[in-house]
């Protein structure tokens, strides 16, 4: 049965330009009509990413589940970059994430507004000026500007329903007016977005961001005249970042097995997110256990069937990736992690390496399928090949937990990339880990959209 999943989950680097390909079609369809793909291609309105020159005090919200971060950043420019940051995590009460939108958002406001009240003396807020906000917002929005989107509905147990339809922004603004407090939102962005303000904001070479984490997207920086939709003003820069949301593409070339087909029939959200599935930190473990569960059925794996095996979700992907970096000669941690987790106790050193070997095989596939997305969208920037033969350096801002703390599943991402680029390529093609894009990357984002630029 091992062997039989190692088969169907194979990932050739043939298999993988195809997957790459596929993505870029989807891409191009993606930018020439809403609904024209499975793949989004959201405009983001954000036609001018920081360039490390923003000066000034700026806050930042992110609001992406059960708390919400405050964050307040202080630029000083190209010479002293980031001179200051201060953070505060707030959780909300869970009554109010299925109360009002006046609640939600006037708790928010009041903790907005106490967290401006600690300003120091050295925060230099220009006087007679507004301050400014970036807001990241970690729910699906249409966006109708930089700085308006309409809630389409919410996500990870929020169910405010007299929010959704409405805009984020204003009711957000409304609220800070409630409490007093005088603040302009600047830029509404969501996370991916966000890592790829901050990546620009370090390294102007930064082409694409992708997180890697309990979900999985990707933006990039597109040139206008590319995106057939766009309907709007021709921006100055002649560019603008597309939210991809490639954790919904599909395509028959992904290298399915029946236990992904188990996974997605159990799934909140069948036939939906299918790459998210197979390559996203909060399913790895999931498929690991529903292969298990199935081997336990047909070969008596665990002789008895573990009754905890049969519980969805129970094995996380931190624990996979501690039983897959196992290098005890006798793999004590796979035996510790079998019998804390699954209640499954003196396992063999067969059985362990078995479950060691599934840990490897859905990884490995995972690993490599996201790379392969990354390799479609440097193609579709023309940076998969050396441009008359002169090296043009690309930066891809990385950020998410399974990239950042699953040392296996990094550093096959990293070597399948380099494959797929070929030595020359590769050279010149980095990918560097790009740590809270939604907090600074926000705050960032209501610089380079300040009311008050070129007036210093």
């Amino acid at each position: 049965m091992v062997k039989e999943l190692e088969e169907k989950c194979g990932t050739p680097v043939w298999k993988l330009r195809q997957v790459a390909e596929a993505m870029v079609v989807e891409m191009h369809a993606g930018l020439a009509s809403d609904g024209g793909s499975k793949l989004k291609m959201l405009i983001s309105y954000v036609d001018s990413l920081p360039t490390g020159d923003e000066k000034g005090l700026y806050y930042a919200l992110d609001l992406g589940g059960t708390n919400f971060r405050i964050l307040r950043v202080h630029l000083g420019g190209k010479e002293k970059g980031i001179i200051k940051r201060e953070y505060e995590e707030v959780s909300i009460p869970p009554h109010l994430m299925t109360g009002s939108s006046n609640e939600l958002f006037d708790f928010i406001a009041m903790a907005l507004a106490k967290f401006v009240a600690t300003e120091g003396e050295d925060s230099h807020l220009y006087p007679g000026r507004q301050r400014e906000l970036g807001f990241t917002f970690s729910f699906p929005v249409r966006q109708s500007s930089i700085a308006s989107g309409t809630l389409i509905k919410w996500t990870k147990g929020f169910s405010i329903e007299d929010a959704v339809g409405e805009d984020v922004v204003s009711e957000l603004s409304k609220a800070m007016e409630r409490v007093g407090l005088d603040m302009r939102v600047a830029a509404l962005v969501n996370d991916t977005i966000g890592t790829m303000a901050g990546g620009r904001y370090n390294d102007p070479d930064v082409v694409a961001a992708v997180i890697l984490g309990t979900g999985t997207n990707a933006a990039y920086v597109e040139q206008i005249h590319a995106i057939p939709k766009w309907h709007g003003p021709l921006p100055k820069s002649g560019e603008m970042v597309i939210n991809t949301e490639w954790g919904n593409f599909q395509s028959p070339h992904l290298p399915l097995t029946e236990y992904d087909k188990t996974l997605d029939d159990e799934s909140l959200n069948p036939g939906e997110q299918a790459y998210e599935k197979l390559i996203s930190g909060m399913y790895l473990g999931e498929i690991v256990r529903i292969a298990l569960l199935r081997m336990a059925e047909e070969s008596a794996l665990f002789g008895d069937i573990p009754l905890k095996l049969k519980i969805p979700f129970i094995l996380r992907t931190p624990d996979m990736s501690a039983m897959h970096h196992d290098t005890s000669p006798d793999l004590t941690v796979v035996g510790k992690k079998l019998s804390d987790v699954l209640e499954i106790s003196d396992t063999s050193l067969r059985t362990r390496k078995v479950v060691v070997d599934l840990c490897d095989i859905v990884t490995t596939r995972a690993a490599r399928l996201a790379a392969a997305g990354i390799f479609g969208i440097l193609k579709k920037l023309g940076r998969d090949t050396l441009r008359d033969g002169e090296k043009q350096r690309s930066v891809i801002a990385l950020d998410g937990g399974l990239f950042e703390h699953y040392a296996k599943f990094r550093n096959c991402v990293e070597a399948t990339l380099r494959e797929l680029l070929g030595p020359e390529v590769a050279e010149s093609t980095l990918i560097v880990l790009s740590n809270d894009g939604s907090g600074i990357g926000a705050a960032l984002l209501a610089a380079s959209h300040s009311q008050y630029l070129g007036t210093e």
